[in-house]
């Protein structure tokens, strides 16, 4: 995309959006005039960041998922609100008993956006990479797929999958955005190929297409007019009512913000907390889907010899007032964490008698550990003093500002918190050595119960460093069997309680400190309407229209 043309473009729908939005204000936001969508129109929506790969397994980061979530469909649908599966690409399928066999039955009308027709063997080709990955072009195997062998074309339209072990979160990971499905060429491409710059050549079956680019900073989303397949449950079955959505990079939050309230913009992703009071008195709505998943956490890296201790890590935990932290920096919008899964998520168990704030405890606990108060307050233990470095996560809310009152809460226990900040040289280094960043401050959504493996597992996420990096060894064996067996459990009531066992084995020894339970937030004007989120909280635009 020229800068020019969407310069013109812009200027011409600001002046339009200035008007709408003063109009609007007031109305009720669930209808427009007549309460029937209104086709056409182009859809301004303010991204915080940009994006950095359109390859499904690579999508999680918010700015991928958004995109990927509109150019693409799935097997099957996860409904956002009960996280009920429901069928989409596939209109019916078949699990054995020991959850190592899933048969899809696919319809036979879906066409990519480059003509070619959706059949068994590109589903197969899309899962066999998925499931398998290629090393040789950078391709990784995505993180919701568990003990993948194989696929089976059976006909035109039926597919079989094979696991080496049971895999009970498969059927669910055909609905998230990690499972994507892009067309036969598409899936030829290396991992670069994937990244900004080749946007408009990433194919799917979606009701939206990529059109044009301007590298970090714009997208052009145009809706494909022989769209003719959404989920069976959706209001709109056929093509998208937008023409099309102007996606602009807009890292200011101020920027985001006053472009929203002012007409400029119609959506915005990344409204902050403090910002939240301010688009709601304009008369904008706020959005905050829950991410379903595991919640915004400090993982303790207890392969560090000073979080090794189980007394310091429980002293950690009982010097946080978590709430204080939700009170001050969040809004109500962020519940207070009480396990290490959202309250919202599926297996989840309450873990609260486990993350209580009791700072004398913590000091008695520092005390039992040998750590001892040293002249400027900070604790010492044999002439070393306890500090410990945690990163600042980027893609988190107000990461910096929630760890900045963690170390002011923690110096009152005498242990120093340092916050290595997201634009430190040495970041991508740092996260991996559990000598120098000690505390991980992350989260991951997704709404399946495999979502705890995917974060903490050795071969995923390994975002507590259970597996050394530099030399591939496992510092607790138990952690990895119990996570396992949340992968690979074919019994749901069996699966519930592996997965309430990992959330208590955390717990127990204190190896994550939960924060809060983490909302994307959204701002959209008065005449957007339809708006919806898929299950961990990433926009869909299929349904959204705007008002006359």
């Amino acid at each position: 995309m020229s800068h020019s043309t969407t310069s013109v473009r812009a200027l011409a729908l600001v002046a339009a959006f200035a008007v709408l939005a003063l109009t609007g204000c007031g109305q009720d936001s669930s209808a427009g005039a007549d309460g029937e969508p209104v086709t056409g129109g182009s859809l301004v929506y303010l991204e915080h960041q940009a994006h950095d790969s359109l390859y499904p397994p690579s999508a999680g980061f918010y700015p991928n998922g958004g995109l990927v979530n509109n150019i693409t469909d799935r097997l099957v649908h996860q409904d956002p609100e009960t996280l009920e599966l429901e069928p989409w690409l596939a209109t019916d399928w078949e699990v054995n008993d020991d959850a190592t066999e899933y048969t899809f039955t696919l319809r036979d009308d879906v066409t990519f956006s480059d003509g070619s027709p959706l059949t068994a063997e590109v589903v197969a080709a899309n899962f066999d990479l998925y499931g398998l990955g290629d090393q040789d072009r950078a391709l990784i195997v995505s993180e919701a797929i568990n003990n993948y062998e194989r696929s089976e074309v059976v006909d035109d339209t039926t597919v079989r999958f094979h696991f080496k072990e049971p895999s009970p979160g498969f059927l669910q990971a055909t609905s998230t955005i990690n499972s994507g499905i892009l067309s036969a060429e598409t899936l030829e491409r290396a991992f670069e190929d994937f990244g900004p710059g080749n946007s408009t050549e990433i194919i799917g079956t979606g009701p939206f297409v990529i059109t044009e680019e301007e590298v970090g900073t714009e997208l052009t989303l145009t809706a494909r007019e022989d769209y003719a397949w959404a989920p069976p449950g959706s209001d709109n079955q056929g093509r998208a009512h937008l023409d099309e959505i102007l996606i602009s990079v807009t890292p200011e939050d101020s920027v985001r913000v006053g472009s929203l309230t002012s007409g400029q913009a119609d959506v915005v992703r990344y409204v902050e907390a403090q910002d939240e009071e301010q688009v709601e008195e304009a008369g904008f709505s706020v959005h905050a889907p829950q991410t379903n998943g595991v919640n915004n956490s400090l993982g303790l890296r207890f392969g560090n010899e000073i979080l090794s201790d189980i007394r310091v890590r429980q002293a950690l935990i009982a010097g946080i007032d978590r709430q204080e932290v939700v009170d001050t920096v969040y809004t109500d919008r962020y519940p207070v964490a009480t396990s290490i899964l959202s309250s919202t998520a599926l297996g989840y168990t309450d873990q609260s008698q486990h993350l209580e704030h009791d700072p004398e405890r913590a000091a008695d606990l520092l005390e039992e550990a040998g750590w001892t108060p040293g002249p400027d307050g900070i604790r010492e233990k044999d002439g070393t003093p306890l500090t410990l470095v945690v990163n600042e996560a980027a893609p988190q809310p107000r990461s910096f500002e929630a760890l900045t009152l963690i170390s002011q809460q923690l110096a009152g226990i005498g242990v120093d918190l340092q916050i290595l900040t997201a634009d430190a040289g040495t970041y991508a280094e740092a996260i991996n050595d559990p000598d120098q960043v000690q505390i991980y401050h992350s989260m991951v959504g997704r709404a399946d119960l495999d979502v705890i493996k995917s974060q903490f597992h050795s071969q995923n996420r390994n975002t507590l460093l259970n597996r050394d990096p530099g030399d591939d060894s496992i510092e607790d064996p138990e952690l990895e069997e119990l996570l396992e067996e949340v992968a690979s459990t074919p019994d749901p009531g069996e699966r519930d309680a592996a997965s309430a066992a990992v959330q208590e084995y955390l717990a127990e020894q204190a190896y994550v400190i939960p924060l809060f339970e983490e909302p994307q937030v959204y701002g959209s004007a008065p005449y957007v309407h339809g708006l919806a989120f898929e299950s961990v909280g990433r926009p869909a635009f299929h349904e959204a229209w705007l008002a006359d």
